[in-house]
């Protein structure tokens, strides 16, 4: 059956970050749809665990050794995976991302090119290795993996917020540029969902945590209780699946009841009214301490 119409048998796509969470629960979804998915792990280890638990369902998948954020990894694998799939995929599912929270303060460079180099430039990497294959096919589908967080900046979390608002604008030119060629282009921006991810955003905020900084033990706190609550990640992966079988697979698709409704109420609200909520939720004063105390003893 062709993909255009229907759901496409044998159609090659690499999801990247495929061992955990997002990535995983997609890999699989799509091996179990007809997809001849290929996974990428940091290490080899991460890719057998995924062929084992494809194994264990019943699945099958293939991987390949990848490191986003190496530029020199990035063209070998995708090489590899042109060679493995007879000129290139068809589909692209750029799902990879570090968190890297703290305050804008305590997050150093080398820190922030590491998370820029994984959650924006390696998915536009990877999207620049694939598209000559699906230019020369005439057709093809890039789905990359955003964040509602994208379009909700948030405290502690700016650097990730701000690589995943710069994916989401890279995408939407990507999807102009590319419609002539056949290539279709789509974002996908999840809310919370319990992945490891959220784990390492704590981790993240312990290490930059300068000892009684303000936020960083509410921040902590919230994201544990958001991660015990919230569903795990399969909705987003039927979604990513959506966007693949789609014959006219949306621009964006926003997954999950928190992103759905805190991405709609950020957009409409004034900015003195985001910062109080945010200010509110986080535990993050709107003033000093001290020059409100002496406003006081002025007063």
């Amino acid at each position: 059956m062709d993909a255009s119409v229907g759901r496409p048998v044998r159609r090659s796509v690499v999801v990247t970050g495929a061992t955990g969470g997002i990535g995983a629960a997609t890999a699989l979804r799509l091996a179990g749809a007809g997809f001849d998915v290929i996974g990428t792990a940091r290490s080899q280890e991460k890719a057998d665990a995924l062929v084992a638990a494809a194994v264990a369902s019943g699945r099958s998948l293939r991987t390949v050794v990848l490191e986003v954020a190496d530029p020199v990894s990035c063209v070998e694998a995708m090489g590899q995976i042109a060679s493995m799939t007879g000129g290139g995929v068809w589909a692209v599912v750029n799902n990879a991302g570090v968190p890297q929270a703290g305050s804008i303060e305590d997050v150093s460079d080398e820190q922030a090119r590491h998370l820029l180099e994984v959650n924006l430039l390696g998915a536009m990497r990877i999207c620049r290795l694939a598209l000559p294959g699906m230019r020369l096919r005439g057709e093809g589908r890039i789905v990359n993996v955003s964040s509602g967080l994208g379009r909700v900046p948030w405290p502690l979390g700016g650097w990730y917020s701000a690589s995943k608002h710069a994916l989401s604008a890279l995408t939407h030119c990507l999807r102009v540029e590319m419609a002539h060629a056949g290539v279709r282009v789509s974002l996908v921006e999840p809310g919370a969902f319990a992945t490891a991810m959220l784990d390492r955003a704590i981790d993240d905020l312990t290490q930059a945590d300068r000892g009684g900084a303000e936020g960083y033990d509410r921040s902590r706190a919230l994201f544990g209780a958001v991660n015990a609550r919230v569903p795990g990640p399969e909705p987003v992966a039927r979604t990513i699946e959506k966007a693949l079988t789609s014959p006219r697979p949306r621009a964006r698709y926003t997954v999950g009841l928190d992103a759905r409704l805190l991405v709609p109420l950020h957009t409409v609200s004034p900015l003195w009214l985001s910062d109080l909520i945010k200010h509110k939720i986080t535990g993050l004063p709107h003033t000093s301490p001290v020059r409100a105390g002496a406003a006081k003893e002025t007063a």
